[in-house]
């Protein structure tokens, strides 16, 4: 039997806010268990939630960025369930009425592209962490529990099921992470927790419409964990029907170290929560000024960034693709082409050997050692010919080492490349005297091969020159003066 997959994402992006969704408690990072949990976050006697306007704000400007209806009125209710980390024995999220209705983004997949439904973005409290495996804490293999994160606010994201393999999900789920992370609202972590996913995995039979029975996969923190996760658990659905089973809807959690998810709890459906309405929060009403001051506010986002690099400047797609993944890319991207005046050597560069020297030490481009303006610099000097592109790496490595200019290096090490053609002139004479077997080789071969022959001159025009010689100049006088 052949079978189709049926996968559906929830994504919990924390938003970039300085204190939680309804307390003035901080939420850094990193800090010590238990010291960034107030009252109000605790749900002790007698405190009251009060509203981050700024949470609404970020939520808004992610509805808008998707084409999403944007709720005029929505309400926060309480999500009832009990566990060690939720000290109110509930959470305030959404439900009847998020703050972000039906919208839509665009994945693009072997060249195809497909669009991808969001039923609703809402806004809710995160509960608080269960430390199971931390011996830091001295607590002699005992849970502990960290209420820092009780009430950091979360924006969940939720899609319809609309995606048919794991790297269709990968790919949502990164555009997802590239939108909220160009917007600001999110930075996006997911080592520390800022960004991660839920995957609801079914399978049915090809042709069938109606949805097999899912199971949901909690807490995936890496995209390598989600595309993996979702490839077992389709290959373990399809292997218990196949041999007579039946899939239970319950909640899994994926092991990376044996590759496998395991059944964690049975799936509770929404009335199992016992939603109602929050009667400490009053009603969010959104007019008409206030969405529309947020959407003139909105950045240029990726896909508009992707057409407007390939179209202005010429780029390939795939240039473009790659320096659009991510605003501050691009915005050092556009600063360098800016400086030096070439967007397409300005693009090679920045993909090129920038990329690879920022891979190498598995740095951001934020934390980039040579800034927009002195990589523009470099390509000028190329440009202008007072470097070769071979010398620019040479360059470009003390630029990374923290020279403050490609100008500075150039004079210090005395790279200027050498262009009078009398200087070169006389270096190549001088290895065509030196090598008359090979320029008998050269005269002597079919036109096909020659161009491979002349650059056996050209290393030793270079090798004598010290790298310094225009190779432009170099290839004109040996082919001039070989015949």
């Amino acid at each position: 039997m052949q079978w189709e997959t049926v996968i559906g994402l929830e994504i919990h992006a924390q938003l970039a806010t300085r204190s939680k969704i309804f307390s003035a408690a901080a939420t850094a990072f990193g800090a010590e268990p238990n010291t960034q949990a107030c009252a109000i976050d605790l749900g002790l006697p007698g405190v009251l939630p009060v509203l981050n306007q700024e949470a609404v704000r970020m939520a808004v400007r992610f509805g808008l960025a998707i084409d999403a209806e944007i709720g005029r009125r929505s309400v926060f209710a309480r999500k009832n369930y009990f566990y060690p980390d939720l000290p109110k024995g509930y959470q305030i999220s959404q439900y009847e009425l998020p703050i972000v209705g039906k919208g839509q983004v665009e994945i693009v997949l072997d060249d195809q592209v497909k669009v991808i439904g969001v039923t609703r973005a809402h806004l809710e409290e995160d509960a608080g962490k269960s430390l199971h495996e931390d011996n830091s804490l001295g607590m002699g293999g005992m849970t502990g529990i960290d209420l820092n994160r009780a009430g950091t606010p979360l924006l969940e994201i939720v899609s319809e099921p609309d995606m048919r393999s794991a790297r269709e999900a990968v790919a949502y789920a990164r555009k997802i992470h590239q939108i909220v992370r160009y917007l600001g609202i999110c930075d996006g972590n997911m080592q520390e927790g800022s960004f991660r996913c839920d995957a609801n995995v079914s399978v049915r039979p090809k042709g069938q419409a109606e949805f097999g029975t899912r199971a949901e996969i909690k807490n995936l923190n890496s995209f390598r964990f989600l595309e993996r996760a979702i490839n077992f658990e389709v290959e373990r659905q399809i292997e218990l029907i196949e041999s007579g089973g039946s899939v239970v809807q319950e909640t899994r959690l994926y092991d990376p170290a044996k590759d496998e998810t395991r059944s964690m709890r049975s799936k509770e459906e929404a009335n199992d929560y016992r939603y109602f309405p929050d009667p400490d929060l009053l009603p969010v009403e959104l007019d008409e000024a206030f969405i529309e001051t947020l959407r003139s506010d909105l950045p240029e986002l990726p896909d508009a960034k992707r057409h407007r690099f390939a179209q202005d400047y010429g780029l390939s797609e795939a240039d473009a693709e790659t320096l659009a993944s991510s605003r501050a890319l691009a915005d050092y991207f556009e600063r360098v082409a800016q400086v030096c005046g070439d967007a397409r050597l300005a693009a090679n560069w920045v993909n090129g050997e920038l990329a690879a020297a920022l891979n190498k030490e598995a740095k951001d481009i934020s934390a980039s050692p040579v800034s927009a303006e002195a990589l523009g610099g470099l390509i000028q000097r190329i440009l202008d010919n007072t470097i070769s592109g071979k010398l620019a790496k040479q360059v470009f490595e003390a630029l990374w080492a923290g020279a403050a200019s490609a100008d500075a290096v150039i004079e210090e090490q005395g790279l200027r490349q050498i262009t009078d053609s009398g200087a070169i002139e006389a270096i190549v004479d001088q290895v065509i005297a030196a090598n008359p077997k090979q320029v008998d080789n050269y005269r002597a071969a079919d036109e096909s091969k020659r161009p491979k022959m002349l650059g056996f001159f050209v290393g030793q025009v270079m090798k004598q020159s010290q790298g310094k010689a225009n190779p432009q100049q170099v290839n004109q006088l040996l082919q001039a003066k070989l015949g």
